[in-house]
């Protein structure tokens, strides 16, 4: 007997369906706040010396004064401002500061740091290849852990179902941070990148969890059960297992979150969303593709055949 969350699965499809539509259609649409890591370009954190408020229109006036283009100006606080600017040097930065100070502006510097544009599209370049060296490993090891599975399923099957959850929770991840850069100005910097490679390796390795159970029961109840009833068994042993190891995590961030420094905020809500969504995914997504996929094949419906349905058309 299918047990009520699965089997509602295709439910929980069609939502993660329309998440990764509208994530998709915002990194199309508005694609991302990039740091300086990735677009060249200075970064210059100031705060107030006399305990009063900073006045974020004055301090971008000095700027534009001396012939400096500010690209954003945020407030970390109210007394501590991040101003983004093009490439300058430190005698530039020194003379800003200066003129602050001779318009009573007190305040000072936190941290400044300078990135040429060769830099940021060398660092642009290396964070896709990391990304796609992570999902080629992760695709090969999936096919060999799984080589030994061949009915009802074949392994193969099982690799692409885990590829597809982890695409999911990159795809969603990523489409935060660009709906979170239109709306709050969150830039994307290499921690990201780091965060995402991290929440990659989190999802697939709950989702053979999940499949190595399924794996050892077909092995054991192969001539008992059904597939379903397989899957179905599999999911209900490793369901406990999944949600306490995340829940941990997750307590773990959250007090990251609300006494860790600003300078990681943003990589720990990346990190927030994406054991979530890993979770999720690798529970929701992954047992449910392959129950979709193996019913597709009972039924004598296979991606040949689609596919010569429409050569015929």
């Amino acid at each position: 007997m299918i047990p009520f969350l699965m089997g509602k699965r295709r439910i929980f499809l069609t939502i993660s369906g329309v998440a990764t539509v509208i994530c998709l259609v915002s990194i199309i649409l508005f694609g991302f706040r990039l740091s300086i890591e990735f677009t060249g370009g200075s970064k210059l954190e100031v705060a107030s010396t006399d305990g009063k408020s900073l006045d974020v229109a004055k301090i971008k006036e000095i700027f534009t004064n001396q012939k400096i283009k500010v690209v954003t100006i945020t407030k970390n606080s109210d007394k501590d401002v991040m101003i983004r600017t093009d490439q300058i040097t430190d005698a530039q930065k020194n003379q800003v500061l200066a003129k602050a100070l001779e318009q009573k502006i007190n305040i000072k510097e936190k941290s400044f740091d300078t990135l040429g544009p060769i830099i940021g599209a060398e660092t642009t370049n290396n964070a896709f290849k990391a990304i796609g060296l992570a999902i080629l490993a992760i695709t090969l090891y999936i096919a060999f852990a799984f080589r030994t599975v061949s009915k009802p399923v074949s392994s193969w099957k099982f690799g692409i179902s885990a590829i597809i959850a982890l695409v999911h929770d990159v795809i969603i991840v990523v489409g935060t941070f660009s709906l979170l850069g239109v709306m709050f100005g969150v830039e994307v910097d290499v921690l990201f990148i780091t965060a995402v490679l991290t929440i990659m390796g989190f999802s697939v390795h709950d989702t053979i969890v999940v499949f190595d159970r399924i794996r050892e029961n077909l092995i054991k109840n192969v001539r008992n059960h059904t597939f379903e009833e397989v899957v179905n068994q599999s999911f209900n042993e490793t369901l406990a297992r999944s949600l306490n190891t995340s829940l941990t995590v997750v307590l773990v961030l959250f007090a990251l979150l609300l006494f860790g420094g600003a300078s990681i905020k943003w990589f720990i809500v990346a990190f927030l969303v994406g054991i979530i969504t890993g979770t999720y995914s690798s529970i929701f997504i992954a047992s449910a593709v392959l129950i979709e996929w193996y019913d597709l094949n009972r039924r004598g419906i296979t991606l040949k055949k689609l596919l010569n349905k429409k050569k015929k058309k």
